[in-house]
């Protein structure tokens, strides 16, 4: 079994972005790769679009993303995730042991609100 080493979510800007910054609700479009602590990834995608809301992506993303600093269209952010962040006790898939801390390189590349 894996335990959680982290405690906190961790949130580093490589990028600060320029533009449109996320809202809930908004449909955003982002590059991301995630992975293990151990460095083994475990999902990447080009473009992944998801409607940001704490019911569509996990705490850590939707902290990390729209929390206190939200990010902006061209920015670059790595997000460390605790496994009470992530997805806890639950295993995911083959890739994704139970009490897993999830690390993800994430770019925002498209925010669309309802005004646009």
């Amino acid at each position: 079994m894996t335990s959680s080493t982290l405690t906190d979510l961790i949130i580093n800007d490589t990028q600060v972005g320029t533009g449109k910054a996320a809202e809930k609700g908004a449909l955003i479009t982002c590059k991301y790769t995630g992975k293990l602590a151990d460095g083994t990834v475990f999902d990447s995608s080009d473009t992944f679009q998801v409607v940001i809301s704490a019911k569509r992506v996990i705490q850590g993303w939707y902290m990390g993303i729209i929390g206190d600093n939200p990010m902006c269209v061209g920015g670059k952010r790595q997000l460390s995730v605790p496994a009470n962040l992530g997805y806890g006790e639950r295993q995911i898939g083959e890739k994704i042991p139970p009490h897993s801390d999830l690390f993800f390189d994430i770019e925002l590349l498209e925010v669309l609100t309802r005004d646009d």
